[in-house]
């Protein structure tokens, strides 16, 4: 019912604008006075008194404020601030019961409750800055009429949240100018009622003429990014039948009908899985729980480079981050824009773009993009990139495509239309600061960057000088043909024991076939000697860690496991000293002088020191053979306790943003806190693992003359063990470095948490033996220098032109609200409402 009175509504708002139906009263209500010209916004009633009167009727009420209001043409007698106008007071009121005040009815049938317009402004910004509820909203006020909770208090908090919905459309509806267009509300098209982004490209508002003819197309490319946010759930007790939506898609959100009519049609379309990583989003977009909710959470599509919503690009989601609700809401956001050119962000974009030309053939056709006559680049945000296979991890990144500066593609994942308008309009207010911090920040870097790629260009023109010819066409043709060879990628072998111990046993098989083989024991080689000890040694490490961990009070079953575990320890100790003593005769002796100086005292097993070749004195005799192999084995040992290491973080990071995001409850959070204590303890044991082999290394190393390991396998300081997203003392997003462990080549693929991509160095683990691989290394590091040189000159450029974008929407902008302003554009309107439309077209138009 109320929305046949929707109109009325809406010009009776734009009507207080002006001084209303005093235009008649040519003299003050109180003294005759003729030409008043001043009116109290808080008083009830809308009368205009001359100065005396209004100031006498204002004795006591030192907190209204007041308005010159000279007649429609006249120039303002005070056209400025008043001086030293910077005393605020902050003030409110309880719930007003006068019913006589209609300000805003709660319903236009027999109303029985109204809410002033203060109260109800004073709410809305309430809810925008605190995210106070309806609820708690309407409680205080009740408090604020009767603390004391004796006297009873009439429940109108059903007709407070109708009126509260109302007074958000109409304001949405009169920011738009809909009530300065003859058309009406009933001609407001989708979309129109949104806060634009004055920085992103709008043909016909803030393009230079000729722009589709310009060399740097790059420049007038829209940047988007998709996101869906699972925090935003909806409980299903209520209808559209009992609960509609008061506008058609005019704001962000896509239109309702239409929308789930169209997911109604393509239930049954299957969620193809994932060939990257294991993204919970893709794989389990269809088994997402939603029993109890009408939506699950929220779509969008939003402005990647200012964050900042776009219209017709806000869908629900009923069962997790299906293709068919994103595709929708993608295409519905790009029906408002004729750019030819495109870059799109989207977490698992490596997935989404591989059908979604195929999805869009079942769309309406107004919803059909003409992809083939446009320029549309798929990227994956950077926070998200370190999650997928290395593949993606190059060919999606915002770091090596030209065009698109420093864009990072992330987008927050909040707030609903009446906070996606809110949040816009406080951006485009910041834009200003935000853009010069930018710019500032974007000058020395450009500059360091290039001087950075041209020290290291004219490095190399001595070693490299006919490579790097070849290297930059094979980058630049890439960058314009994606499906040519990727100068990013590299294909390296990982060591890892099991593929050093194949090569060990194979280089054991050859000797025995050759005759010679040093083997004195027909059951264990010189190999399997030194691969037994190191298993053994890590058995030891076990061992104390549990025994660390079984605590003052262990049960007998817990006493009696450990016993049994020592005693089998004990055993294969025992037998692989025997055998150790055949290859190093030189051992008993050691462990004689040792017994000696500890006493008669037996160690416990996991406290036997082994005397591995990297434990026993340079000067002792131990046999090379056994050294080279124990070098090589700790190698390999050193790669697979950082790989340990990297993943064990990685799943750490995981489990804590899982938690964070998506377990309630003491139970819930409690499992999550046993199972980040299991992975805490692997983290510990692989980065002792790492220190052990390490030290073996720096001992071995001389004595079988092997170098240039030190770049990947360095000193593991406790500061270095962190995730990527850790940061240091000190450090921000912006100043903070990785540790090393995760600039190691190897780190990437299925190792990596969520983070930001690395752009660091990437090293290569080299094969045994040891070998260069320089030129691969060099030219992957001179892409990226490259790259990164690029990417800050074009943010320059970008940053330029978005300044000057903004400054050309605003004077657009204000230039529509003076045409709505002219009188001659509203004769349509009475006399009161053409003033009350004046007034506030001339006031929009003064904010920009």
């Amino acid at each position: 019912m109320w929305l046949k009175h929707r109109e009325l509504f809406l010009q009776e708002m734009i009507r207080l604008e002006g001084r209303c139906n005093r235009l008649a009263a040519q003299s003050c209500l109180e003294c005759n006075c003729p030409s008043p010209e001043y009116r109290c916004r808080d008083c009830l009633g809308s009368e205009i008194y001359c100065s005396p009167c209004i100031l006498l009727a204002h004795v006591c009420h030192p907190l209204h404020r007041l308005e010159l209001g000279h007649t429609t043409g006249q120039i303002c007698l005070n056209p400025r601030r008043a001086f030293n106008d910077d005393f605020v007071v902050v003030d409110t009121h309880g719930i007003h019961k006068l019913l006589q005040i209609s300000w805003f009815p709660s319903t236009t049938s027999d109303p029985k409750t109204t809410a002033t317009f203060r109260i109800l402004e004073h709410y809305h910004l309430l809810s925008f800055e605190s995210k106070v509820s309806a609820f708690e909203f309407y409680n205080a006020l009740s408090r604020m009429s009767d603390n004391t909770g004796l006297l009873p208090i009439k429940d109108r908090y059903d007709s407070f949240t109708r009126m509260i919905r109302e007074w958000c459309h109409l304001k949405m509806l009169k920011h738009s100018g809909r009530g300065h267009d003859p058309s009406g509300v009933d001609g407001t098209v989708e979309g129109e009622c949104t806060v634009l982004c004055p920085a992103c490209p709008h043909p016909g508002k803030n393009l230079p003429a000729g722009w589709k003819d310009a060399p740097r197309q790059w420049l007038y490319g829209l940047f988007l990014t998709i996101d869906a946010n699972f925090r935003l759930k909806c409980k299903a007790v209520s209808s559209d039948s009992v609960d509609p939506s008061l506008s058609c898609g005019w704001g962000y959100f896509v239109e309702d009908k239409a929308y789930k009519d169209f997911l109604h049609s393509g239930a049954d379309s299957i969620q193809e899985k994932s060939t990257c990583s294991s993204h919970n989003a893709v794989n389990m977009a269809d088994t997402k729980s939603n029993r109890g909710l009408a939506t699950t959470g929220l779509g969008t599509v939003d402005c990647a480079r200012h964050n900042m919503k776009l219209p017709n690009a806000v869908g629900d989601l009923q069962k997790g981050e299906r293709y068919i609700n994103m595709d929708y809401l993608f295409f519905s956001a790009l029906r408002h824009t004729v750019l030819d050119t495109l870059n799109v962000s989207y977490d698992i974009t490596c997935q989404w773009h591989k059908k979604l030309w195929h999805h869009m053939s079942a769309f309406p056709i107004s919803m059909h993009l003409s992809h083939a006559v446009k320029t549309i680049s798929f990227f994956m945000p950077k926070f998200h990139l370190p999650a997928h296979i290395e593949q993606c991890q190059t060919s999606f990144s915002f770091n090596f495509k030209n065009g698109v500066g420093r864009t990072d593609g992330e987008a927050p994942e909040h707030t609903l239309d009446d906070y996606f308008g809110d949040s816009n309009w406080k951006k485009v207010v910041g834009l200003g600061h935000a853009m010069l911090h930018k710019i500032k920040n974007a000058f020395p870097e450009r500059e360091n960057h290039r001087e950075a790629f041209e020290d290291l260009d004219d490095g190399l023109q001595g070693e490299y000088g006919p490579t790097l010819k070849q290297w930059r066409e094979q980058v630049e043709a890439w960058e314009y043909d994606p499906t040519q060879p990727n100068p990013f990628e590299r294909k390296a072998e990982t060591v890892t024991m099991a593929s050093v111990q194949l090569e060990l046993a194979r280089e054991d098989e050859i000797n025995l076939q050759t005759g010679t083989c040093l083997a004195l024991h027909e059951d264990c080689t010189p190999s399997i000697l030194i691969s037994t000890g190191l298993e053994l040694e890590e058995q030891q490490r076990r061992m104390k860690a549990n025994r660390a961990g079984l605590g003052v009070h262990a049960t007998d079953n817990q006493e009696g496991k450990m016993v049994q575990q020592s005693n089998t320890l004990q055993r294969r100790i025992d037998t692989w000293m025997k055998m150790q003593e055949l290859y190093m005769p030189s051992l008993a002796a050691l462990r004689v002088s040792e017994s000696s100086v500890s006493g008669s005292m037996t160690a416990a097993p996991e406290a036997i020191k082994l005397w591995l070749p990297s434990q026993i004195s340079r000067n002792a005799p131990c046999n090379s053979r056994l050294q080279a192999i124990k070098w090589k084995l700790r190698y390999a040992q050193g790669h697979d306790a950082l790989r340990s290491l990297r993943s064990n973080l990685r799943a750490q990071t995981a489990i804590l943003k899982y938690k964070d995001r998506n377990l309630r409850g003491q139970g819930a959070n409690t499992r999550a806190r046993n199972t980040l204590k299991a992975v805490e303890a692997r983290i510990e044991a692989a980065a002792s693992t790492y220190e052990y082999a390490h030290k073996a290394l720096v001992v071995l190393s001389p004595r079988v003359n092997q170098t240039g390991w030190h770049s990947s396998l360095r000193p593991l300081d406790r500061a270095d063990v962190r995730s990527m997203t850790d940061l240091l003392w000190g450090e921000t997003e912006g100043t903070r470095k990785l540790s090393w462990i995760w600039n190691m080549w190897g780190a990437a693929a299925n190792e990596i948490d969520k983070d930001n991509a690395s752009e660091g160095r990437w090293l290569f683990i080299l094969w045994l033996p040891i070998q260069t691989h320089g030129q691969p290394d060099m030219r992957i590091e001179w892409c990226k220098a490259r790259a990164r040189a690029m990417r800050w000159a074009e943010e320059v450029e970008l940053l330029k032109e978005e300044m000057r974008r903004i400054l050309q929407f605003l004077e657009w902008d204000a230039q529509r609200w003076d045409e709505r302003g002219l009188e001659n554009t509203l004769e349509d309107a009475g006399e009161d409402e053409r003033e009350g439309r004046m007034a506030y077209a001339n006031r929009q138009a003064s904010l920009h």
